[in-house]
Formats: C-alpha cells, structure tokens, sequence
C-alpha cells in the first residue's frame, strides 16, 4: 500500500472532522486528561491494540492522568491518512472510557 503524504489542504479539512486535535510543528497534537494513571493507561493499552492493526503507532508520554498524543508517518516525513484513522480511533477509545 503505498503511503501519500498530506498537503496542507487536505490536512486542514481532516482536522475538521476531529475533536481538538492541533497540527503543531509538522504532527497532529492532542493532550488527552484522565482523573486517575489507570484510566490513562487503559486508554493506553486500547490504543496500543488499534495501532497493532493499522500498524501504525503514536509518539506519546504519560504523566499521571495526562496521555500527550503526537502523529506523524515518519515514512513519508508528513501526515498521512493513516495519522487521521489513528486519531479517530484515539477519540473513540477515549469516549468510550468516559
């Protein structure tokens, strides 16, 4: 499956169908904030089996209750439509546990 990168047209109405997700130097951002580490790390894990089947995987810390979320497709040196899935599927995960 060959990769594309995004042009910024195509990035700025994909970032129209997410819920406050930035583009900051180059990547997608997201801060997500849980009350507790265990609903952070929850919501990890399900991110980390949805990344496992796109075979796509995030940058991402942890700090207690906080999961800071940047994408990019080191690939293709840009984001690409399999940054925009990954975030869907981050957003799902995180309103499912909510």
């Amino acid at each position: 499956m060959e990769i594309k990168k995004l042009n910024e047209a195509e990035i700025k109405v994909n970032l129209e169908r997410l819920r406050d997700w930035k583009l900051e130097n180059g990547k997608l951002h997201k801060l997500f904030k849980f009350k507790t580490f265990r609903d952070a790390f929850q919501f990890m894990t399900g991110v980390a089996i949805e990344s496992e089947k796109l075979n796509h995987h995030p940058e991402w810390s942890n700090v207690y209750g906080n999961v800071d979320v940047k994408l990019i497709t080191h690939k293709v040196a840009g984001i690409t439509e399999l940054d925009f899935k990954l975030a869907e599927k981050m957003d799902e995960i995180f309103t499912y546990g909510q």
